[in-house]
């Protein structure tokens, strides 16, 4: 008989390990907290507006293409794409915009303008960026450490030698600009993983290279599109879904796990569990307590994020698809949220605005726009302090845009919708409410070094998401399916013949 697996979590991971076990012939049934998949990618709806919930920009398309074709999937026949050309329009507090786009041609009179001679020290840039890419994905992202020598050896150490560890970010960039607009334009990409470039390792210039070189796309009807697509697609392999199905526990017997228990008090016993919740909050709550789970507690986590939904009953013309707002201040707005656990009252942030490319997210003559603002993590902060720092978010955004001349804004807004930290901790069990995969990317919690997709004492329970190896995003958690689903295969020694989705 085919081994059964449960798997903790409709998110992301967890439809794509479903749907990758499932082609190998195992009985899967997936049990999510909430009543839809996709977890933070999810999507609203409120009258008449739809919005992403947590991930809104495609990017790194030839790493989902990969994981697509792993699941047996051709990724252009199950989505259906507009090319995004326009990366983001960046905004700075003078009033300028840089376009960061895919044309090279527009990219090269842009920064000619801004710093005679800065374009080709950008390509140089990028070239080197998208190495860094190729290398660490054939490396060190894209396969399983089974031993710890399979990290640490001669050849990983003149590898991260090259991808250039020993520096940050900002201060690679700084080789190649002198213009502070042009150095916050290559390295605020750092927030996609939680953390400021002041301290994340040179290698993360990979982000935006590999946004210039592989672009990104629009999926129809957003990137909540992508989890509601997976599910259509495990449910005909035969994966089970069951919403709104808490689990409070995962069943433990000596060195293995016998199943899971619901919060209603129901156990269910499989073969396997793979745990596609946040990984911190699987070993702190569903977990005995351990010495990896004191661990875990003990390691560094990413920011977290304010996102505001609004529903405008006018469209302005000053937003595009994706827009960045980052501040003069831009060090001081960081060391903020990274170090003082506060937010300064000109806050870097993000719109997406995705009625440019699909007229469906709002009434006609209406806008759904999405305002994200990095700020801490859930540590000592009050519920009154929370208030406070909601607010100051709130009327910074507002601020800024009445300068960019979106005027009378409040007066147009409809409604809001308020994510917070402790609303990621809630109602998705995101470990201190750090929405960007938990657990900090730096280099000692990478690789071998970030907790591991098995766990090292129960020998049948897997993990799979953002807070595992490689690490978080969206295109990062796909590969996570795919090598926590190796590791499975690996393990059970049993070569099935894939089944065919229909």
């Amino acid at each position: 008989m085919n081994k059964e697996v449960i798997i903790i979590g409709a998110g992301v991971g967890g439809l794509a390990t479903a749907i990758m076990l499932a082609r190998k012939g195992f009985r899967v049934s997936v049990h999510e907290k909430n009543p839809w998949p996709g977890g933070r990618c999810g999507r609203v709806v409120h009258e008449g507006h739809r919005f992403d919930l947590g991930a809104t920009i495609f990017l790194m398309p030839e790493t989902y293409r990969a994981v697509f074709c792993e699941m047996g999937l051709n990724m252009e026949e199950v989505f259906d794409f507009k090319p995004v050309k326009s990366l983001y329009h960046i905004h700075f507090d003078d009033g300028s915009m840089l376009d960061f786009t895919t044309d090279p041609a527009e990219m090269e009179q842009q920064l000619e303008a801004l710093e005679p001679g800065s374009y080709p020290k950008m390509t140089k840039l990028v070239k080197q960026g998208y190495r860094f890419l190729e290398l660490s994905s054939d490396q060190l992202l894209g396969r399983n450490f089974y031993r710890l020598f399979d990290f640490i050896n001669l050849k990983n150490m003149v590898l991260l030698g090259r991808l250039k560890i020993h520096r940050t970010h900002h201060g690679l960039v700084k080789d190649y600009f002198r213009h502070p607009h042009l150095r916050m334009a290559f390295t605020f990409q750092n927030i996609y993983v939680g953390q400021t470039p002041f301290n994340a390792p040179a290698l993360f210039s990979m982000l935006p290279a590999a946004e210039l070189i592989e672009g990104s796309l629009f999926p129809s009807g957003g990137m909540s599109s992508i989890p509601e697509k997976l599910e259509e697609i495990a449910k005909s392999l035969g994966v089970e879904f069951h919403y709104e199905s808490p689990v409070s526990r995962i069943v433990t017997e000596i060195n293995r796990v016998q199943g899971i228990q619901l919060e209603d008090g129901t156990t269910l016993e499989s073969d396997l569990v793979v745990a596609n919740a946040d990984l911190p909050s699987v070993y702190g709550k569903m977990l005995p307590e351990s010495r990896i789970s004191r661990r875990i507690k003990r390691m560094k986590y990413s920011c977290s994020a304010i996102v505001l939904h609004w529903g405008l009953d006018r469209i302005y013309s000053q937003l595009s698809l994706h827009n960045v707002f980052l501040s003069d201040n831009y060090r001081e707005c960081l060391n903020a949220i990274f170090k003082d656990g506060t937010l300064t009252d000109n806050p870097c942030f993000y719109i997406q605005a995705p009625g440019r490319m699909d007229p469906a997210f709002a009434p006609p003559g209406e806008d759904s726009i999405s305002i994200l603002i990095p700020v801490p993590n859930l540590t000592e902060q009050t519920d009154e302090e929370w208030e406070s720092l909601v607010s100051r978010a709130r009327t910074g955004v507002i601020n800024r845009l009445e300068k960019l001349g979106m005027t009378n804004l409040e007066d147009h807004i409809k409604f809001e919708i308020c994510s917070t930290p402790q609303i990621w901790e809630d109602r998705y069990n995101i470990s201190r409410g750090a929405t960007f995969g938990s657990l900090s990317h730096n280099i000692f919690q990478m690789g071998y070094f970030r907790p591991h997709n098995k766990h090292p004492h129960y020998r049948n329970l897997y993990f799979a998401g953002g807070s595992t190896h490689p690490g978080n995003g969206i295109p990062l958690v796909l590969l996570s399916a795919q090598l926590t689903t190796e590791r499975i295969l690996r393990d059970t020694n049993k070569p099935i013949q894939p089944k065919k989705t229909k």
